[in-house]
């Protein structure tokens, strides 16, 4: 098939284009500039140049494609600083909202059959009731002013995705990414701050984080191009587990000292509201549809084998 991937050189079009060529696909990676070209043509797929902003350039691309499948993994998500949540996701947000826009226009315009679009099952479902939650369970109903713009992005994404009844619309919830290219790799900010101790456990840790390796993220997204059926996949691992539990083993893993534990009124003052919200509100999901419909077993079944492995 002709495969259109837009985000082609985030962390997880990185890992996607390669399996997408390996299956015999013939992809086209819709990319900003010429170091975005370069790269692209550098991991074997045709550049198209568009800004996703501008909906004439992401028009002109998208008919330069002429893609049946297009795959939606636009985000410009930096260092994550709860203490400005809104501020971290702000260019997000007008990609997950504008930009998926002028993609689902311009994939009208061509016949697109299929639309595969990246969500976030790791900070956005409804902090009430279990621990663990599967597709049909809300997004947070009433989140916290700092994480509101975020959800409501998610939700417009999701939204304009499933409502497109002119093509099979799916949506791919990720759970926290790790490995290589992410915030949680070797090197990485967030793991030389816990090797250091300055990412400490708030309250009682029992936020719950769903995990995926990023290559296993890349497999479930190949699935979905190939067998997805319209609706809404979390793609997570097989182990959701509380701040609690998976920090101090990180830590460990590291060969750092047991993180230290603080209240919530001390996190709230060093992270956030957000961040006490991450550490101590979130619940996980559940990746039996995926499992079932699309064919998908992540290679690392719990983030300790991946995390492990990394490290």
């Amino acid at each position: 098939m002709r495969v259109l991937v837009a985000g082609a050189t985030g962390a997880i079009g990185r890992e996607l284009l390669p399996r997408l060529i390996e299956a015999g696909h013939e992809v086209f990676a819709m990319v900003r500039g010429e170091s975005g070209m370069s790269e692209a043509t550098r991991m074997g797929a045709e550049p198209v140049v568009a800004d996703a902003l501008d909906r004439a350039q992401v028009e002109a691309a998208v008919r330069q494609a002429a893609p049946e499948v297009i795959v939606h993994q636009l985000t410009a998500i930096g260092h994550v600083d709860t203490r400005h949540f809104e501020r971290t996701f702000a260019a997000t947000d007008r990609l997950r909202t504008e930009g998926t826009d002028n993609l689902l226009a311009a994939a009208r315009a061509v016949g697109v059959r299929r639309f595969v679009v990246q969500s976030n099952g790791a900070f956005t479902y409804d902090r009430t009731g279990g621990p663990v939650k599967s597709e049909d369970d809300p997004l947070d109903r009433s989140p916290i002013a700092q994480m509101t713009s975020m959800i409501a992005a998610i939700g417009h994404l999701e939204k304009a995705v499933l409502d497109a009844d002119w093509t099979e619309g799916i949506v791919l919830r990720y759970g926290a990414f790790y490995g290589p290219g992410t915030s949680m790799a070797p090197g990485s900010e967030q793991f030389e701050m816990i090797r250091k101790r300055r990412f400490p456990i708030v309250g009682d840790g029992g936020g719950v984080w769903s995990f995926v390796h990023i290559a296993d993220a890349a497999e479930a997204t190949l699935a979905a191009v190939e067998n997805g059926g319209r609706g809404v996949y979390n793609i997570v691992d097989d182990d959701p587990a509380p701040v609690s539990q998976w920090l101090p083993e990180l830590a460990a893993m590291l060969g750092a000292r047991k993180p230290m534990r603080v209240p919530r009124f001390v996190g709230r003052l060093a992270a956030g509201e957000a961040g006490v919200v991450l550490m101590t509100e979130l619940r996980g999901a559940s990746n039996a549809k995926a499992k079932r419909e699309l064919g998908w077993h992540p290679a690392h079944p719990s983030w300790r084998q991946g995390l492990q492995a990394g490290t």
